[in-house]
């Protein structure tokens, strides 16, 4: 199995095989989803205390909080496989 990392801002790194996906943190559901992951303790804040522009959902229902635009995390996830496949 091979690992791929995907950058998410600030030195910090996700594996792209956990991911299940990118989304946008406005709607009232996604703000839902990191309340309640905040109060299980599965949050995890890679924003640097800038502002959440990207919540990432993985495999082990842990939420990822990112400062970096949801669409530029998907194209970083693309240009990811794009380069193992070759």
């Amino acid at each position: 199995m091979n690992i791929k990392l995907i950058n998410i801002g600030f030195g910090n790194i996700v594996s792209a095989n956990r991911i299940i996906s990118i989304v946008s943190p406005e709607s009232a559901p996604i703000k839902r989803i990191i309340t309640d992951s905040r109060t299980q303790h599965k949050l995890i804040d890679a924003t640097y205390g800038r502002r959440t522009r990207a919540v990432i959902i993985t495999d082990s229902d842990h939420v990822i909080l990112s400062a970096v635009q949801p669409e530029t995390v998907a194209q970083r996830l693309l240009n990811k496989e794009d380069l193992t496949e070759e």
